[in-house]
């Protein structure tokens, strides 16, 4: 009899924990993700403002549990389509058309997320650590920050202009805000 008691309780209490916990989009009309990128001649900058991102919120502790973000790499604009039209042709985005990021473990400390997962681009898979800031608000999380990808480690080739190479680095920085 007890162990039923034990049984009905522990899944009575593993219903509720997962009551406590809402799928929550970014709101893609505010959130954004850009990279930045250094050439000898010059550096420049593409925004991406179709950004699908999810957090898994827990009511109860208002800790995130989990992140997913997944984006067109076609949607990057640098205000120039000569270079986004070869950055496409570079990143193989027929091919290779998402880059996409899912946690695996999330430590929170103050204000500052520390996020390990998994980053997938130009096909492949690789872990990542990315760090941001947390701001709480009435009705909505805010959360920024800043990682670099190198080219070469998910075997992209540099572009090149006038026969010199872009930097190795993709400096990314983002900002999604999602509405509780």
């Amino acid at each position: 009899m007890l162990s039923k008691i034990l049984v009905i309780i522990l899944f009575s209490t593993a219903a509720y924990a997962q009551q406590d916990l809402v799928k929550i989009l970014a709101d893609k009309s505010v959130s954004a993700i850009t990279y930045a990128m250094k050439h000898p001649m010059h550096d420049w900058e593409a925004v991406c403002r179709d950004v699908n991102a999810v957090i898994v919120y827990n009511k109860a502790s208002k800790g995130i549990e989990q992140v997913g973000v997944s984006l067109k790499v076609q949607s990057f604009d640098s205000g120039n389509p000569n270079r986004d039209s070869h950055a496409l042709e570079v990143l193989e985005a027929l091919k290779y058309p998402k880059v996409s990021f899912v946690s695996t473990k999330i430590k929170a400390a103050a204000e500052i997320v520390t996020v390990e997962g998994n980053l997938t681009f130009h096909g492949i898979t690789k872990p990542v650590t990315i760090i941001a800031t947390r701001e709480d608000f009435v009705n909505k999380l805010v959360f920024e920050g800043k990682f670099d990808v190198s080219l070469t480690d998910y075997k992209v080739e540099r572009p090149s202009l006038f026969g010199m190479k872009t930097d190795d680095m993709l400096h990314f920085k983002f900002k999604l805000i999602f509405k509780l």
